[in-house]
């Protein structure tokens, strides 16, 4: 599992594909060399237990994803086919669903004081709703693409593919500073989905089948959760149907996961055997 991580090591920009292959390959070759632990010196390797499975929208290409009130609120992309909607956590009917302009792609989503924020992915659109009915309250503009989104007590936290999370405002989405995120010394890009539990940033890596615990002060990833079994279990067809989407249900201590176009959300509990 940690080798997909290791490979992202190689992806820097400016290098050619065969170069990056070449990379990848030698970084293969020393993982498999490697006699200590196949989790990188300073990351920990997050074991979990499974706690519930409900139903997930098997339609929904899932980009954001939060627990509020006992129930879900998800944020699908695609173009034509995005919308912000409120679901209930129990069998994953949608309860309330609003639709995004066709020529917008949907992405990350957080709540902040009563209002839900979305993201949407090359426009540098994003849109502020009131939670109770969903109801759009503001439309506002950003730079770069969108990717996911979570928060703290003070801040946003946006992640927009690339090996750096962005600090913003809450109120003005005006950027406050960068936090560069690394594995094992080396800058880690394509963080999607992003959750803030309990003072770390936990981010999927676009295209793995990992979760990763970032440290927000140092920016090094200090745990990964392989969720290999949960996507074996599913069994995503497409290359696209991959592992995303994390809430968090602090009352029970839950992480909420599931993937694009998967039929299945899973609580996970970590400290597992």
């Amino acid at each position: 599992r940690d080798l997909l991580l290791w490979g992202r090591l190689f992806r820097g920009n400016g290098i050619c594909a065969q170069d990056r292959l070449m990379r990848a390959l030698i970084a293969l070759l020393g993982a498999v060399l490697m006699v200590s632990a196949t989790v990188p010196e300073d990351a920990q390797q997050l074991r979990y237990t499974i706690v519930a499975r409900t139903p997930h929208d098997r339609s929904a290409y899932t980009e954001g994803l939060i627990f509020k009130d006992g129930g879900l609120f998800e944020s699908v992309g695609q173009y034509g086919r995005s919308d912000v909607r409120h679901v209930r956590l129990s069998d994953g009917k949608i309860l309330r669903a609003r639709k995004l302009s066709p020529e917008v792609f949907g992405e990350g989503l957080t709540e902040w004081k009563g209002e839900l924020i979305s993201l949407t992915w090359k426009t540098g659109v994003g849109y502020r709703w009131r939670a109770s009915d969903l109801k759009r309250i503001k439309r506002f503009r950003y730079p770069g693409e969108g990717w996911g989104l979570t928060h703290d007590d003070k801040l946003l936290y946006m992640s927009d593919g690339t090996a750096e999370i962005r600090m913003l405002d809450p109120l003005t989405f005006a950027e406050t500073g960068r936090i560069a995120v690394s594995l094992n010394g080396f800058p880690l890009d394509q963080l999607n989905e992003l959750e803030w539990v309990q003072g770390s940033l936990y981010a999927n890596v676009w295209q793995s089948e990992e979760i990763v615990r970032i440290d927000p002060k140092t920016g090094k990833v200090t745990g990964i959760i392989d969720l290999s079994a949960l996507v074996s279990e599913v069994n995503p067809s497409g290359t696209d149907s991959v592992l995303n989407g994390i809430a968090y249900d602090e009352r029970r201590d839950l992480l909420l996961v599931t993937g694009k176009n998967w039929p299945t959300l899973f609580a996970i509990r970590l400290g597992g055997h």
